[in-house]
């Protein structure tokens, strides 16, 4: 399903200005970006993309870098924010409340994969300093399972550089962004099976890491 056919035009028509607009030079200018295996990102079928996380500026990045908008969770506070709320909705954002269970966030998400979407999942479940994934959850691999969807590696080079705990304003820091071969989901829903996969995402994204800039 093509983002034209997913979504209306106004929306459609936001998200390309916004990412034109905002994002692009963002991206290229200030943080002279680089992207690295764009052409391995299928344009019309649900992914669930699988990345390291250390920025707030990681999922407009990963949504220009993928060339599709990528919907990630949000907490529900951002929601009630108007001009903000279009924003994130038009990048398939949905409301997730932090007090509660993993559940209602990953029907989202599965409901966002039957839509068409590409779904982001933060392999980690939070930023780490480094950059580098060491803790991986099993959430994304769970869900690629239950639904056999595809995964798609993406790491984010640099992100973890542009705040300071000195200084709330990003630095203009160099950012790449490297994207993997597409992984096949489990072909079983037992726990060996979800950690393997799991672990060769995660390893995946570390090596992608180690190649730098």
């Amino acid at each position: 399903m093509s983002v034209e056919n997913r979504e209306s035009w106004q929306n459609f028509f936001l998200y390309k200005a916004f990412t034109l607009s905002v994002t692009v030079p963002i991206f290229h200018i200030y943080f002279r970006g680089r992207i690295h295996g764009a052409n391995k990102v299928p344009q019309s079928q649900p992914i669930i993309v699988v990345s390291n996380h250390a920025s707030y500026f990681d999922p407009p990045i990963i949504s220009y870098a993928l060339g599709r908008p990528v919907a990630y969770m949000a907490k529900e506070e951002l929601f009630s924010v108007p001009i903000l709320k279009q924003f994130i909705v038009t990048y398939g954002a949905y409301p997730v409340n932090r007090d509660s269970n993993d559940i209602g966030a990953i029907r989202q998400a599965m409901g966002r994969l039957k839509e068409g979407w590409a779904t982001g999942i933060f392999l980690e479940g939070t930023r780490t300093s480094d950059g580098r994934i060491h803790n991986p959850k099993l959430g994304a691999v769970s869900i690629a399972a239950k639904m056999n969807i595809p995964l798609l590696p993406v790491c984010l080079w640099g992100t973890e550089k542009v705040f300071s705990k000195d200084s709330s304003i990003p630095k203009p820091v160099p950012i790449t962004v490297r994207i993997g071969d597409l992984i096949s989901p489990p072909t079983s829903r037992n726990k060996e099976d979800l950690e393997m996969v799991t672990s060769k995402c995660a390893d995946i994204i570390n090596s992608l890491h180690d190649l730098g800039r």
